[in-house]
């Protein structure tokens, strides 16, 4: 073999093992209870940010349980799916469990399962947001056959999450999105800004390519409402509305 070909077959196997350790790096290490690396640290216990996991675990369960049965958005989310042919249980498909703090929830399309992280999302309010979000993309993952280690797929299932139930006027504006005078612009703003830091957190990608992925995938995905028929406002009366006309969508 000549040093040339040598030298073109270095390059190969090196980017060989570069494309192999990007496709290994599918989502960091947010969920270590689901990896099974997750261990209760002596120092977090003693400060007591650790080692309460069972009771949190039942807390979260029993926020899951209301929501399901008492939310109108997931109800509405819960109603889809099951008439897309994905009928949720949550005994099977939503787990409570230890994330890492940046995260309060998340999607496993390889077990087709919702994550709540039971030591972020303590609440029930904020259960119901996690639940929603994340079975806009169970939706995608049902419905319209998604791979979410194609970048465009998971970049347009993140946008349409954030536009259909997280980016208000006033999360626009904590994130830095809005301001009196562009209130017009906020909300596409405000979309972008979350499907992009939820892009980067999935994914080890720098932000230059992130953008640009989002960018070429928003028109379209940003347009597509289903199955919920509204973007969400906060206080408003938004997901009663959304509920109501459920049965307009074949959703009921």
């Amino acid at each position: 073999m000549s040093e040339e070909d040598k030298s073109n077959s270095t390059q190969n196997a090196s980017k060989s093992n570069k494309a192999e350790q990007k496709e290994e790096s599918w989502g960091y290490d947010l969920y270590p209870e689901r990896r099974g690396t997750f261990t209760p640290k002596l120092s977090n216990i003693l400060i007591g940010k650790e080692g309460k996991e069972g009771i949190e675990k039942f807390k979260c369960e029993k926020n899951v349980y209301e929501c399901v049965k008492n939310s109108p958005i997931v109800k509405v989310m819960m109603a889809a799916l099951k008439s897309s042919g994905c009928p949720v249980d949550i005994r099977r498909h939503i787990s409570c469990e230890v994330c890492d703090y940046s995260v309060s929830g998340g999607y496993d399309p390889e077990l087709n399962q919702i994550v709540v992280c039971q030591n972020v999302s303590t609440r029930k309010g904020m259960v119901q947001g996690v639940l929603a979000h994340e079975m806009i993309h169970m939706f995608d993952y049902c419905r319209n056959d998604l791979n979410f280690k194609n970048m465009e797929h998971l970049a347009c299932s993140e946008i349409r999450a954030a536009n259909l139930t997280h980016c208000s006027f006033v999360s626009a504006w904590s994130q830095g999105d809005a301001s009196w005078t562009k209130i017009k612009q906020a909300h596409q703003d405000c979309v972008k800004t979350k499907a992009l830091y939820s892009v980067m957190a999935v994914r080890q990608i720098g932000k230059a390519e992130a953008v640009d992925v989002i960018e070429k995938v928003f028109p379209k995905c940003y347009a597509d409402l289903e199955p919920i028929g509204r973007r969400i406002r906060r206080n408003s009366d938004d997901m009663l509305r959304a509920f109501k006309e459920a049965a307009y969508y074949g959703y009921e």
